[in-house]
């Protein structure tokens, strides 16, 4: 089997490694971006790819739909910082065939992985029945109707990012981008840089200062 790891973080890059060596006649890869992500993809055709959502550039949920986008049948785990519903969700919304969370045990994300790589699905036990009784319990909010491309504006937006590296992050013309983050901004009704960030930290995208 090949396995593509994506993390921006060196050593959680080396303990997946590590720990995937308990699989017999497991070739591993690495990449740190999303961009390098999918320009590995493209050459190596991983069968499993865990990645992390919050990755610099291209977010963990673009990826995960440029993924199915060029190979519908690949197997994606995601392995994130973030254990609630929402994020889980989105993941699995985009493409995702499992989701736990990096303070899982590893014997748990090793099992994730297994049953991800055979084509089951697999959700953190915590999370499972949290994210069973979400949508009984909370009432759907607009910032959760964002899309994959929505949500990554929405982040680089936060960040201070000019229209210019937003273009070039994304792969998109600058025409584009502007009209993306005019839309973007009218759909979230924002009129400051305040509100950007305010609701790119409701979403978990970046920490509160």
């Amino acid at each position: 089997m090949r396995a593509l790891i994506v993390d921006d973080h060196p050593i959680v890059r080396a303990g997946l490694r590590r720990l995937l060596a308990a699989i017999p006649e497991i070739e591993v890869c690495e990449a740190a971006s999303g961009k390098e992500a999918l320009s590995i993809f493209r050459a190596r055709r991983p069968d499993l790819v865990v990645l992390d959502l919050n990755l610099p550039g291209l977010g963990g949920i673009e990826v995960i739909a440029r993924l199915k986008l060029a190979d519908p049948g690949v197997h994606i785990l995601v392995l994130s910082m973030h254990g609630d519903p929402l994020h889980a969700t989105r993941a699995l919304e985009a493409g995702a065939a499992g989701y736990i969370s990096k303070n899982a045990a590893p014997e748990e994300i090793l099992e994730a992985v297994r049953r991800i790589a055979a084509g089951h699905t697999y959700i953190e036990r915590e999370l499972a029945e949290e994210l069973a009784f979400t949508s009984i319990r909370t009432p759907a909010q607009p910032l959760t109707k964002l899309s994959a491309r929505e949500l990554d504006l929405l982040r680089l937006l936060a960040e201070g990012r000019t229209l210019s590296q937003i273009a070039d992050t994304l792969g998109i013309s600058y025409k584009t981008a502007a009209n993306n983050c005019s839309q973007l901004r009218a759909r979230l009704g924002a009129t400051s840089m305040a509100e950007i960030i305010r609701a790119a930290i409701q979403l978990g995208l970046m920490p509160p200062s």
